[in-house]
């Protein structure tokens, strides 16, 4: 057992089921409406970045390009270990993989409703998969925004008392 553990400590990869990058401002920016779960198209070497957690999302976000949805201005970090040749441009525009129904049905979203597809989570899957949890959702306005701030500030006061009361 302590040789699975140790093993375990010296390899720093995130397994599966595990987020590598949050936006957490996501919520806060945008009320959203639907979630979608999508894959990426990715290289190797940014795979492995990946396992490692050098990911960013906050300044990422997603769009329609040529018929098809990718994500931009993501960073994944460059893998220190791989050859010169075999590195990837870390804020390179990336396909997501959606199904036909779900990319058509998020273009005409984005271009009618006024809608944006904001990137949420990344992380693996249970098989392994680099996965991107995607929020269509419209932003949220000034006084939305203080509004969900008083309520959050309301649970927590409350979740406070009931704790101290018993």
């Amino acid at each position: 057992m302590s040789e699975k553990n140790a093993q375990k400590e010296r390899n720093a990869y995130i397994g599966s089921g595990e987020n590598i990058a949050v936006n957490k401002r996501a919520r806060y920016d945008f009320e959203i409406v639907e979630e979608f779960e999508a894959g990426l198209t990715l290289t190797g070497s940014e795979v492995k970045s990946l396992r490692l957690g050098k990911a960013t999302i906050h300044e990422a976000h997603a769009g329609e390009k040529g018929g098809e949805i990718y994500l931009f201005n993501a960073n994944i970090a460059e893998y220190t270990q791989a050859p010169r040749h075999a590195q990837h441009v870390p804020t390179r525009p990336r396909k997501l993989l959606l199904h036909k129904a779900e990319v058509n049905k998020l273009i005409g979203a984005i271009q009618q409703k006024g809608m944006t597809l904001v990137p949420m989570v990344l992380y693996f899957n249970g098989r392994g998969l680099a996965k991107l949890k995607l929020g269509l959702g419209k932003g949220k306005k000034l006084h939305d925004k203080r509004e969900t701030e008083k309520n959050r500030d309301w649970s927590r006061q409350k979740n406070r008392l009931l704790r101290e009361k018993g």
